[in-house]
């Protein structure tokens, strides 16, 4: 490794599937994954606490997730609202912010006012940055920025395009990792995925341990980060 790579990744993205499957195998209830999901999640919020990590950013509910049977998304739904009652305080204490990243569109009022006062209770935490990524889609994101700047009159280049995405001001994920086995990206972060690090996880998600994520920073610690540049330009 160069000393111009980047030793340990700053911001994390993560696909936390296998939540369902997870069930699947035990004879439960698909929320009963979600459940455990949930329990995955704050174990891995603490161990990027640990590790340096600035900002982690998960995949938790997509805009095509609306296709599910509605006793599930209507269980997310009260999953997420009860989460945040029980964890918010830890979260707090931890020094951890909360931003939730996508549209509000199509939830309830009760819910919206609990992601803006969890959003607004932690936001002056610097520990470390947790996006949700909640009701959200990689596609949405860029088309609800291009509108953005139109309708300011703005012209749209890369520059103002990134930043009025909604991740924005976190900077791009240099790691992204997805569970479950599968090996794609599932619009998730189209736009600031470009140069992201991925890392595949055969370990569904309930099961992601700090050992796992271990694994998948020490492989980012191998790789060569040209961004489009030659190996000998970065020596």
């Amino acid at each position: 490794m160069s000393d111009t790579q980047t030793p340990h990744p700053a911001h994390i993205a993560i696909v936390m599937d296998g939540n369902g499957r997870w069930a699947s195998q035990r004879f439960l209830p698909r929320l009963a994954g979600h459940k455990q999901g949930v329990d995955a999640l704050m174990r891995i919020v603490q161990a990027c606490g640990s590790r340096n990590i600035s900002t982690l950013t998960v995949f938790a509910f997509s805009s095509e997730n609306w296709n599910r049977p509605t006793e599930e998304v209507s269980g997310l739904m009260d999953l997420l609202v009860g989460s945040l009652g029980r964890e918010l305080d830890r979260l707090k204490k931890e020094g951890v912010r909360l931003r939730f990243i996508g549209t509000r569109a199509g939830l309830t009022e009760k819910v919206s006012a609990r992601l803006l006062q969890a959003e607004l209770e932690t936001a002056s935490n610097r520990a470390l940055t947790l996006n949700v990524c909640f009701n959200y889609g990689g596609r949405w994101d860029i088309v609800q920025a291009a509108n953005a700047l139109r309708e300011r009159g703005e012209p749209i280049t890369e520059q103002s395009l990134d930043a009025a995405l909604a991740l924005s001001p976190s900077s791009d994920p240099d790691l992204f990792i997805r569970t479950g086995g599968e090996y794609r990206i599932s619009n998730f972060l189209l736009w600031q995925a470009a140069y992201a690090e991925l890392f595949f996880s055969p370990r569904l998600w309930p099961d992601f341990t700090e050992q796992d994520l271990d694994e998948a920073i020490a492989e980012f610690q191998k790789r060569e980060r040209r961004f489009g540049k030659t190996s000998e330009q970065l020596s």
